[in-house]
């Protein structure tokens, strides 16, 4: 399994269509935005097959980390822990980033504690999926 940032969009694009639009029903309207472009994009990949994303925008001293995606065949196998611990090592090299936030939809909430962020503020709709907001310090 290897991990790395990328400028192949159209892999990473692929991927969230996949998981987000046809897999959890979230409109091609609110999947695709316009920030792909300033954005920092992981791309996980088996046996060079694209298997997962990330995507990160930063915004101050906090970078978010989103449109995280795992294909259902590589769920399961830690792929989405290691996206997650790798968004993290790339705010690090970040100057004046020091902290990490995402949204999480609130079944994952577990899964992000264990990565040690903190979930804050209220349950929100994103997308018809209940989400809620985490941060932690890097």
């Amino acid at each position: 399994m290897k991990i790395e940032q990328t400028d192949d969009l159209a892999a990473c694009h692929a991927l969230r269509r996949a998981v987000f639009i046809e897999e959890q029903g979230v409109s091609e309207a609110e999947e695709l935005d316009d920030k792909d472009a300033g954005a920092i994009h992981l791309l996980a990949r088996r046996d060079g097959r694209p298997v997962g994303t990330a995507r990160i925008l930063l915004q101050g001293d906090t970078g978010k980390i989103g449109r995280v995606c795992v294909v259902a065949q590589a769920r399961g196998t830690g792929l989405g822990a290691a996206l997650i611990r790798a968004a993290l090592d790339a705010l690090r090299d970040r100057p004046g980033i020091t902290r990490a936030k995402l949204g999480a939809q609130t079944h994952a909430l577990g899964f992000y504690e264990k990565l040690g962020f903190t979930a804050f503020g209220p349950v929100y709709d994103d997308a018809g999926i209940p989400h809620r907001d985490m941060i932690r310090d890097l």
